[in-house]
């Protein structure tokens, strides 16, 4: 099964992080589930670290693709279809990296794993 990691879901599967919910860990380490990252996150994540939001991630925010290649995780890129969804979205949830990464889901057809219990207004499944 694929799944298509939030920001926060991906961050906090790789440091264990106990907030991440038993039923997304179980997915998350499933037998045969292949994780997608967005290149959201790496926009996310690298925006986040620059203006002072997550000074704890330097060591990903300096080199996100690499730490990617290290990971059995697949990249997922922004399509002009996932850009064109995205801003298309008849919501007034405002945050543009979800917003992508609902269309990514959407059009992709998988599963989003999110605590953004507001994705379930936008018609994707979200494992949490």
């Amino acid at each position: 099964m694929k799944l298509l990691l939030d920001t926060h879901a991906l961050l906090w599967a790789l440091d264990g992080n106990r907030r991440l919910s038993a039923a997304a860990r179980a997915a998350i380490g499933s037998e045969g589930a292949e994780l997608l990252i967005s290149s959201v996150c790496a926009f996310e994540i690298t925006t986040k670290y620059r203006i002072g939001k997550l000074p704890e991630l330097a060591a990903i925010a300096r080199d996100f693709p690499a730490i990617l290649d290290q990971l059995d995780y697949s990249a997922l890129p922004v399509s002009m279809a996932h850009a064109a969804l995205a801003g298309t979205l008849d919501h007034p949830h405002g945050d543009p990296f979800d917003r992508l990464l609902i269309a990514q889901a959407r059009i992709e057809g998988v599963p989003i794993v999110s605590n953004e219990a507001l994705f379930d207004g936008f018609g994707v499944e979200r494992v949490w």
